[in-house]
């Protein structure tokens, strides 16, 4: 295997998951609105809390997929009708679908479990805060197409792919919220 081939399984494994990096930044734009847990407690605790909305569900899902198509229209357009990893346009969109409305239900999820163990909104949770979304988004993605992910991911030197990721994860995570604080977009810069 040749630097340039590494090189490339870690980037093309980055352009596939894109879908599920945009939608939680896009959910704080589209965001506002009726909570998805409508105020209502468990356990003398919010479910969610007043970040999580439809508004921003929607708004931050569709925007990942919005995102998925665009990449598989660029792959399509520039590398005559391959659609680079997403196999074929239905299943490519199944795998858009997921990523990025399972990324916004990973993140959810994060949020149920930090309200569980007495973590306020806004407050840090390492770990769970950086990779909720992309537990949650391999995992609705694992149920749509396991084989897609285990090719993409896992199979062989793609494992580099899931390496790469979660690094790139880290810093991202990290610079867009400094960027959606310095907007006023974020209460807090974590």
């Amino acid at each position: 295997m040749e630097i340039l081939d590494i090189i490339i399984i870690m980037l093309a494994g980055l352009w596939l998951f894109l879908p599920a990096m945009l939608p939680n930044s896009a959910a704080v734009v589209f965001g506002g609105g009726t909570p998805i847990d409508l105020g209502k407690s468990w356990r003398g605790k919010r479910i969610l809390g007043d970040g999580k909305t439809w508004r921003g569900f929607f708004g931050g899902g569709f925007a990942g997929v919005l995102l998925g198509v665009i990449l598989m229209g660029i792959a399509y357009i520039f590398d005559k009708g391959a659609l680079w990893g997403y196999i074929d346009w239905w299943t490519g969109l199944g795998i858009v679908f997921c990523l990025s409305f399972g990324s916004l239900l990973g993140d959810m999820l994060g949020s149920f479990v930090k309200r569980r163990i007495g973590i306020e909104r806004g407050k840090k949770a390492p770990i769970l805060d950086q990779y909720d979304f992309l537990i949650g988004a391999f995992l609705l993605t694992v149920l749509f197409n396991h084989s897609w992910v285990y090719a993409t991911y896992i199979e062989g030197w793609h494992i580099l792919a899931l390496i790469f990721l979660l690094i790139i994860t880290l810093l991202l995570h990290r610079v867009m919220n400094i960027i959606g604080y310095k907007t006023g977009l974020k209460d807090v810069p974590w």
